[in-house]
């Protein structure tokens, strides 16, 4: 950090009864000192080694000062944290709860990666390490809860949905997207939930340029999803719920194909279809004390009721809405490198960051924490001020004693791993 007082220091005269001086000089201290719950969280997944092992490393050996686990591991705790910007390492990389998340002396060990060396690590990722990482990130997700919840799985019901992702400058594969009518990359994410859980866990993040359908790479994503479950969770029923973007003959006849597969999916109104459900809204229209036609069309290959079907199946994949805004909270659209992989990749390392925070949440259960939104999550769990001291035996970091979400942190720490004393 620099030495120089008119960044270190602010000075509050005539506000207090006393002057106060805000010093920038604890160089113990930090201001995620929650942030070790994301490192207890990732030891549930193995997240940072996983996608590690998925990347080559062609550096000279010799000339390697950090190595690619630490590389990932300092993105998705940043980014975990509210870092999404390579460039926030300019401050960071002596935080000593950082460096302690990448298992360094947290006050003695060497800083972590510079910026330049972050974005060279960014873009230095190739086409089939982005595969394989995808593959690891979902096969990762679904392992986890198949563990977590042994021989009780019933049902696995996969959600697919784009989200825009508006570009400023000149990155690849970037175009003119008019339903959102802007310049974009249009990601779609994977999402799988686990009986008549509310939580839809993400499980795949793939960038796509901006000029694409809904429907493009969602029968790969499927087949990937589907393999993955019947491999990991064998004779499982699954569900597949599209909104009317998907509604595509190739996904379609790929959804047909499976066996033990309901799907819903949306389709939009035509005149065929308008026709056909005349006599229903005639009904719909005496018994409605609105006036306007609000006709919704799904397909289906489920026995059930129409209105059950649209009512407690199709309308509750409105709740991935909440999750692509969470992952917007994340700044899964920051997506400013000239390379479209680069860009890819950071969508991947962001998604891993979602990944840890959705099972801190899942370890809230019971708290005030429990449903709290990311933002929040991150605001309560791990924005803590710390002041972190080493010995020859051990690192004690010291928290606030009046922190108001003690009771959720306890909880959450302790389902984690840690233990009292």
């Amino acid at each position: 950090m620099s030495d120089d007082s008119t960044t270190q220091r602010l000075l509050f005269p005539g506000i207090f009864c006393k002057p106060v001086v805000a010093q920038f000089d604890q160089r113990e201290g930090s201001s995620d000192g929650g942030a070790l719950l994301l490192k207890a969280a990732d030891r549930r997944y193995g997240l940072v080694d996983g996608l590690a092992a998925c990347l080559r490393d062609e550096r000279q050996a010799g000339k390697v000062d950090h190595s690619l686990r630490e590389l990932v591991g300092q993105r998705v705790f940043s980014i975990a944290c509210g870092y999404p910007d390579a460039n926030d390492s300019a401050r960071l990389c002596g935080d000593p709860i950082h460096k302690l998340l990448l298992d360094r002396d947290p006050i003695e060990g060497r800083d972590l990666a510079s910026q330049p060396t972050l974005s060279r690590f960014e873009n230095g990722v190739g086409v089939k390490e982005l595969y394989r990482s995808g593959e690891f990130l979902a096969e990762s997700v679904i392992r986890r809860h198949a563990r977590r919840l042994r021989h009780r799985t019933d049902r696995v019901t996969i959600d697919l949905d784009p989200t825009d992702d508006p570009t400023h400058g000149a990155q690849q594969l970037s175009f003119f997207n008019g339903h959102y009518d802007t310049w974009c990359y249009l990601p779609m994410m994977g999402f799988v939930s686990f009986n008549d859980e509310a939580e839809q866990y993400l499980c795949a993040a793939v960038l796509r340029p901006g000029n694409v359908t809904a429907a493009v790479g969602a029968v790969a994503m499927l087949r990937r999803l589907v393999g993955m479950i019947r491999h990991h969770i064998p004779g499982v029923r699954i569900r597949v719920r599209l909104d009317g973007g998907f509604a595509h003959p190739a996904v379609l006849e790929f959804l047909d194909a499976q066996p033990k597969l309901e799907y819903v999916v949306a389709m939009a109104k035509n005149a065929v279809l308008k026709r056909v459900a005349e006599t229903g809204m005639r009904r719909a229209r005496q018994l409605s004390q609105r006036s306007g036609d609000n006709p919704r069309f799904v397909i289906t290959n489920m026995k059930q009721s129409p209105q059950w079907i649209y009512e407690h199946v199709y309308c509750q994949r409105g709740d991935v809405e909440n999750r692509i805004k969470e992952l917007h909270d994340l700044e899964i659209d920051r997506t400013s490198c000239t390379s479209f992989w680069a860009n890819q990749f950071r969508v991947l390392l962001t998604a891993a960051a979602y990944v840890l925070m959705q099972e801190l949440r899942l370890r809230a259960a019971g708290t005030a924490c429990a449903r709290a939104q990311v933002a929040m999550l991150r605001e309560r769990l791990l924005k803590l001020g710390a002041r972190v001291l080493v010995s020859v035996r051990r690192v004690v970091v010291h928290l606030p004693a009046s922190f108001p979400f003690l009771p959720a942190f306890r909880c959450v720490a302790l389902a984690l791993g840690s233990a009292t004393g």
